[in-house]
C-alpha cells in the first residue's frame, strides 16, 4: 500500500484549490488552515483542521477538483493516501471507515448551520423595509458577500445521475439487519437520537415534519428504492430532523450500525463506497444551496 508520511513547514501549501485530486490526507501532527482564493488579495479562511482530521477526500470520492487550498500552520505531519489505495487503507485500518464518515458528517452539520443562518438572514432582509440600510445587518451581509465572492466559480451541481447509477449497481449482500414495515408504521421519529442508518431496498418511505399533527404536518419528500436515509444519526450526534414513515406494505430496509461497517467492508466494499459517495454528494449539494443563498444576498443587498 502506497501510504506516505509527509512533513510541511509553516505556510507551506499541502493541497491547492483547483488541482485534480488523486489522493487524500489525514493530519497526524499540527494544524492546517483551509482557504478559498489563497494567494489572491483577499483570501478567505474557511476552517482550521486539527490532528486526526481528514482533508481532500471529496476529490477522491466524487472525482472533483480540489475545492480549497490547505496550508500548514506551524510544523505539520500528514499521511497521504492515494485514491487507488483507499480499499487497502480501510482493510488495514477498518476503524477509519466510521472515522471518515463521521468527518463528513461533521462537515454536513456545520454546513447545515451556515445554510440555515444564510436563509434566516435573507428572510430578515426581505421582511425589513430598512433591511438594505440597517447597519446592524451590515456585518452579516458582508460575511455572505465575501463567501459568495470567494466561491462563485464553484457553483457546479454534483452529479445526481452518477449517484443513482451507483445505487442501481448495488447488490444486497445481507450485511446489515433486515426489517420490514407495513404502511403507516413509523421507522423513527423527529427529534430522536439515532445511531444507525438505513438502506431502503423496496417500498416507499415518507419523510415528515410534525407527523400526525393535523395542522402542521408536512411531507418533505418520498424515498424510493434503492436509497439511503437516516445516515446523519450514525455519523453525528444530531437528532433526527424528520419522522420516517413506511408508505407501502412492502417496505423492506436494511439497518446499519457503526459496528457493522467492518464486516460490511469485508463482504461488500461497494456498499461502504456508496455510503461515502452519498455523504459526499449531500455535502456538495448543501454547499451549492448555501452559495445560491449567498449569491442572492450579494446581488440584492451587496451594493446597498
Amino acid at each position: 500500500m502506497g501510504l506516505t508520511e509527509k512533513s510541511f513547514r509553516n505556510g507551506e501549501i499541502i493541497i491547492k484549490e483547483g488541482d485534480a485530486g488523486k489522493s487524500f490526507f489525514r493530519l497526524l501532527e499540527g494544524k492546517a488552515g483551509v482557504y478559498a482564493d489563497y494567494g489572491k488579495n483577499d483570501p478567505m479562511k474557511i476552517a482550521v483542521l486539527e490532528e486526526g482530521e481528514y482533508f481532500g477526500e471529496m476529490a477522491i470520492i466524487e472525482e472533483y477538483p480540489r475545492s480549497a487550498t490547505v496550508v500548514a500552520v506551524g510544523n505539520v505531519k500528514v499521511v497521504e493516501i492515494p485514491g487507488d489505495d483507499l480499499k487497502a487503507y480501510f482493510k488495514k485500518n477498518p476503524d477509519q471507515i466510521i472515522e471518515l464518515m463521521q468527518h463528513l458528517g461533521k462537515r454536513i452539520s456545520s454546513m447545515t448551520k451556515d445554510y440555515n443562518d444564510a436563509k434566516a438572514l435573507l428572510k430578515e432582509l426581505r421582511e425589513s423595509d430598512s433591511g438594505k440600510k440597517n447597519k446592524s445587518l451590515f456585518a452579516k451581509i458582508k460575511k455572505h458577500i465575501d463567501i459568495y465572492q470567494s466561491n462563485k466559480t464553484k457553483l457546479t451541481e454534483p452529479s445526481a445521475e452518477a449517484l443513482r447509477e451507483k445505487f442501481a449497481e448495488l447488490k444486497d449482500e445481507g450485511t446489515g439487519k433486515n426489517e420490514s414495515f407495513r404502511k403507516g408504521v413509523v421507522i423513527y421519529r423527529e427529534g430522536d437520537l439515532g445511531k444507525c442508518m438505513y438502506i431502503l431496498h423496496s417500498g416507499k418511505v415518507g419523510m415528515y415534519n410534525n407527523f400526525r399533527s393535523k395542522e402542521d404536518e408536512v411531507l418533505l419528500y418520498e424515498l424510493q428504492a434503492v436509497s439511503f436515509f437516516g445516515e446523519m444519526g450514525m455519523v453525528s450526534d444530531d437528532t433526527r430532523e424528520a419522522t420516517a414513515v413506511s408508505e407501502s406494505n412492502d417496505t423492506y430496509v436494511e439497518v446499519i450500525y457503526p459496528y457493522d461497517l467492518e464486516d460490511m467492508f469485508k463482504t461488500c466494499p461497494a456498499k461502504v463506497d456508496l455510503i461515502l459517495s452519498h455523504l459526499s454528494f449531500n455535502l456538495r449539494k448543501l454547499t451549492i444551496d448555501f452559495l445560491k443563498v449567498c449569491k442572492e444576498i450579494t446581488e440584492s443587498y451587496g451594493d446597498k
